[in-house]
């Protein structure tokens, strides 16, 4: 079994929860924050949504110049933003069936300047986006919906508002 195929089964687990959260965001308050310091709603649901997709862009390279990013624009949809979601999943999966041991574990690097900041490998990187930074963003979703008294889906299981998925 291919190295990848740990973050692509764990990938296939979490997705679907956090698309059900990416459902509920109201995307007519994308311009509310709960607090000065934390990103918009929109800008949020944004990462959430097209990180996938940039994850499976960068997952061939050897690298990524951190001056180079550009935040994500929020859809003015729902439909709009699932797509992107939607795609960006599809993308990552295709990335990850690209990836044979060898390039699993090949280097990876944040650039800032053109400088490494961060080596890892480019295994550790797509567990970093497509698990771990996904997970920590829907948890901030979950408190944004929650404060918005938007009804906060089931992740791992019932949430205070509904039953299991």
């Amino acid at each position: 079994m291919p190295l990848v195929d740990a973050v692509a089964r764990e990938f296939e687990q979490e997705a679907p929860a956090t698309r059900r959260v990416l459902a509920r965001v109201p995307l007519d308050r994308a311009g509310w924050q709960p607090h000065p310091k934390s990103m918009t709603l929109g800008r949020l649901a944004a990462w959430l949504a097209n990180a996938p997709g940039w994850t499976a862009g960068i997952a061939g390279k050897d690298g990524f110049a951190i001056e180079s990013f550009a935040p994500f624009g929020a859809p003015a949809t729902t439909d709009a933003l699932l797509a992107a979601f939607d795609e960006g999943c599809a993308a990552a999966r295709k990335a990850m069936e690209r990836l044979d041991d060898v390039a699993a574990m090949g280097d990876w690097s944040f650039l800032a300047q053109g400088k490494p900041m961060r080596t890892l490998p480019r295994i550790a990187m797509l567990r970093l986006f497509l698990l771990s930074d996904a997970i920590h963003h829907r948890g901030q979703m979950s408190v944004y919906l929650r404060l918005l008294d938007v009804p906060v889906p089931s992740i791992y299981g019932p949430s205070a508002d509904e039953g299991p998925a």
